[in-house]
């Protein structure tokens, strides 16, 4: 779909970058000729990841050991960035999410998520974005037909129809949603387009431990999507690769929701929990509770 050449000269950060959706956009940036900025909680997987990624594509992976819920922390870390090359894109996609009754959330369980979400989300594109208004600003200010730069933030669906059992989710990621309305506005001025795209359910290892625990990956997903089936990675892929391209830079200030349709057809992806007894959510926190001992044990 695209030359292999589309992102040349381009340098595109993207948190949570080490697996996932993050690892899948950043080694499609790197193939489409970009060099890769990644940033995550877990140095060595990170630098794993960018020693495989940049053997495939011959291209620069830069790593960051950084928890983004730390405002300090991201400043240091984009700071460092921006003396050692700048950027000319970022991707939001770092976030965290599980599955529980709203009744059942302890105020620690919200908030692990919305600062991942919310909070994390906007210190990153705080950051980034003050310094390219500084550049801008440095160079006697941006006109149309200069090149831009490029924010894409990873939301949800949710966002239009409501998260049913993934509440901190769906409040986070409307606020991200938010911001990318509020800031394409307040920062067209500088050459900064802003779009956010809401993806159905890829799955991937993190999101299935978390958000089906038990379960096959996107089997549930699979049955109520219009198209009967989950999105695949090559489809987030080619669509942040156009988004970070700058083929239509007047698009901005929108989100993109690529799900088959799927929000349309149903109430949120877990409306169907309701149905779920006591002893079900119990098995689910068991579930969620192991795996989140055994990635700290990882960790440690």
């Amino acid at each position: 779909m695209f030359q292999t050449d589309l992102l040349q000269g381009q340098r595109i950060l993207v948190t949570g970058g080490g697996t996932g959706l993050g690892r899948a956009m950043a080694e499609k940036f790197l193939a489409l000729g970009a060099d890769a900025v990644i940033c995550g909680r877990r140095g060595e997987v990170l630098k794993s990841a960018a020693r495989e990624m940049e053997d495939a594509s011959g291209r620069k992976v830069a790593t960051y050991a950084v928890d983004i819920r730390q405002a300090p922390a991201v400043q240091e870390m984009v700071d460092d960035i921006f003396a050692n090359g700048g950027l000319t894109g970022l991707v939001n996609n770092a976030a965290g999410n599980f599955i529980s009754r709203t009744e059942d959330l302890s105020s620690r369980g919200f908030d692990a998520v919305a600062n991942i979400v919310m909070h994390g989300t906007f210190y990153v594109t705080h950051a980034v974005g003050r310094h390219w208004i500084n550049e801008v600003k440095a160079q006697g200010g941006w006109k149309p037909g200069m090149p831009m730069k490029s924010v894409m933030s990873i939301i949800v669906t949710w966002v239009l129809n409501g998260g049913p059992f993934v509440v901190p989710s769906a409040m986070s990621k409307s606020a991200i949603h938010g911001m990318t309305m509020s800031l394409a506005t307040e920062w067209a001025r500088y050459g900064i387009r802003i779009n956010a795209v809401g993806p159905g359910e890829i799955p991937t290892e993190g999101m299935s431990k978390r958000l089906g625990p038990g379960e096959t990956p996107g089997s549930r997903s699979a049955k109520i999507n219009p198209q009967g089936r989950c999105g695949e990675m090559e489809e987030l892929q080619n669509l942040a690769a156009f988004l970070m391209s700058g083929g239509c830079d007047w698009l901005s200030g929108q989100s993109i929701m690529m799900d088959g349709a799927g929000h349309m057809g149903s109430g949120g992806n877990f409306y169907e929990l309701r149905h779920w007894q006591d002893a079900d959510w119990q098995k689910a926190r068991e579930a969620i509770e192991a795996q989140n001992a055994r990635d700290r044990a990882q960790r440690t």
